[in-house]
C-alpha cells in the first residue's frame, strides 16, 4: 500500500510540473507577441508642385567692358609744351582746350605768309593793269602781239602767286591752331602723358592724353561655338523657341561681387566666324552707364536670353540630384509612394534649376528631406517653405510651445 501511494504521488508531481512548465511557456509566448514594435510612420518631406510656364533660357558668359569711343590726344605741332588746361580724371567736352604749345614760331610763319600774299596781290594788280592796257593797243598794232601776250602771261602768273599765297596763309593758320590742343570728343580724360616744358611733336605726333567716352560702354563677350550649334539645333527642332526681340535682345551684367547692374544693355551683333584658337564666337552688347559707375576693362558676367521654352518648370536647385547616369528628382504620389524621375535640365539661374522634360504638371517634387526618402519607399508630403520665409513663422509658434510647457 505504501509503495503504491508513493508511486501515485510521484506521478502527480510529474503532472503538476509538466502543467506548470506549459503555463510558463505559454505565458512567455504571449508576452513575445504583445512586444512586437509597430511599423514606423513614413518620414515627412517638404515638396513643391510642378508648375509649368514660359521661361527664358539664360546663358551666362564672361566678358569685359570697353569704352564706347576712345580718342588719343596727340601733339600735331612741334614745340615746347607750355600749359596743361584740364584736371586729370575729369570730364571734358568736345573742343575743350587741353594743352598749349609754344605758338610763337607759328604766328611768325603766319605773318610771313600773309606778307607774301600781300606782295602777290600787289603784283597781280600791276600785271593785270598792264595786260588790260596792252589788249586794245594790240588790236591797233600800237604794240606788238608778243608784248601783249607777255602782259597776259604775267597777269596769270601773278594770279597764281596770289592763290599760292592764300594757301600758305591757310596752312600757317592750321599749324597755329595745332598749337592749341583740344579734345576731339566728349568724355573722361585720364592722366597727362607729358608735363610742361617737354618738347613734343618733333618728328612724330607725341601722345599727350587719352579721352574715353564712358556714358555708355561696349560689353565684349564670347560663347563656345558648340553651345551655339546645340542652341540652333534645338530651335530648328522646335524644342525651344526664339526669344522675343532677338534682334535687340536684352542683356544683364553681373559684377565681380555677384550684384546685378541696375541698367540693362542690348545685344548689337554676333560674330559670323569662330576663333580657330579658342573655338569661341564673339558677341557685343551696348550698356548704358549714366553715372559712370562702370569703367573700361572691368571683368563682368553677361546674362543673355537667347531662347525660351513654353512649358519649363523651375525647381529649387537642391531638388535635383546629379549623378553620372543623369539628373533625377524624387516624386511623391497620392498614396505616399516615392519614385525617382529622370529629367532634362536647361540653363540654370541662381538657386534654381529649369526642368525641360520628365515631369508632369501638378506632381509633388521632394525638396526638403531627401536624405530620409528613397525610391520605392513611402513619405508624407508637406508644402515646402523657402528658408527666407521660415523665420516669419517662428514667433507664432513660440507662445504655443510656452503654453504647452506651462
Amino acid at each position: 500500500m505504501r509503495v503504491a501511494f508513493k508511486t501515485r504521488a510521484r506521478t502527480a508531481t510529474w503532472v503538476l510540473t509538466a502543467l506548470s512548465t506549459g503555463v510558463v511557456l505559454t505565458g512567455c509566448g504571449g508576452s513575445d507577441t504583445k512586444s512586437t514594435p509597430a511599423a514606423p510612420p513614413p518620414p515627412e518631406v517638404g515638396v513643391v508642385s510642378a508648375t509649368p510656364g514660359r521661361a527664358d533660357l539664360m546663358t551666362e558668359l564672361p566678358g569685359r567692358l570697353e569704352a564706347f569711343r576712345v580718342a588719343q590726344v596727340r601733339a600735331r605741332a612741334a614745340g615746347i609744351l607750355q600749359k596743361r588746361l584740364f584736371t586729370e580724371g575729369s570730364d571734358v567736352k568736345a573742343g575743350q582746350p587741353l594743352f598749349e604749345i609754344d605758338a610763337a614760331p607759328y604766328r611768325a610763319t603766319l605773318a610771313s605768309a600773309q606778307a607774301q600774299l600781300a606782295r602777290a596781290e600787289a603784283n597781280l594788280l600791276q600785271a593785270q593793269a598792264l595786260a588790260d592796257r596792252y589788249a586794245p593797243l594790240a588790236k591797233t598794232q600800237a604794240v606788238s602781239p608778243q608784248e601783249a601776250l607777255n602782259a597776259q602771261a604775267a597777269a596769270k602768273q601773278a594770279a597764281a602767286d596770289v592763290q599760292a599765297g592764300k594757301a600758305a596763309v591757310q596752312t600757317a593758320q592750321i599749324n597755329l591752331g595745332y598749337a592749341a590742343v583740344s579734345s576731339p570728343i566728349a568724355g573722361r580724360i585720364g592722366r597727362a602723358l607729358v608735363t610742361e616744358g617737354a618738347l613734343v611733336g618733333q618728328g612724330e605726333a607725341t601722345p599727350l592724353a587719352v579721352v574715353q567716352q564712358i556714358d555708355k560702354l561696349y560689353v565684349n563677350f564670347t560663347q563656345p561655338a558648340a553651345e551655339v550649334m546645340r542652341l540652333r539645333a534645338a530651335l530648328a527642332s522646335g524644342q525651344l523657341q526664339r526669344a522675343a526681340g532677338k534682334e535687340a535682345a536684352e542683356v544683364q551684367v553681373v559684377l565681380e561681387d555677384g550684384s546685378v547692374y541696375a541698367h540693362k544693355g542690348r545685344l548689337l551683333f554676333s560674330d559670323l566666324s569662330v576663333d580657330p584658337a579658342t573655338g569661341q564666337i564673339t558677341l557685343r552688347a551696348e550698356l548704358p552707364n549714366p553715372q559712370g559707375q562702370l569703367l573700361p576693362g572691368l571683368y563682368v558676367r553677361v546674362r543673355l536670353a537667347q531662347a525660351e521654352v513654353a512649358n519649363g518648370i523651375w525647381l529649387p536647385q537642391q531638388a535635383v540630384a546629379r549623378t553620372p547616369k543623369g539628373d533625377t528628382v524624387l516624386v511623391v504620389a497620392e498614396d505616399g509612394s516615392v519614385s525617382a524621375r529622370p529629367v532634362t535640365l536647361g540653363p540654370p539661374r541662381p538657386g534654381q534649376s529649369l526642368v525641360l522634360s520628365g515631369l508632369q504638371p501638378g506632381e509633388k517634387v521632394i525638396v526638403d528631406g531627401l536624405q530620409k526618402a528613397r525610391a520605392g519607399g513611402k513619405a508624407r508630403p508637406v508644402p515646402w517653405t523657402p528658408p527666407g520665409a521660415a523665420p516669419a513663422a517662428a514667433p507664432a509658434s513660440a507662445p504655443a510651445s510656452a503654453a504647452s510647457k506651462a
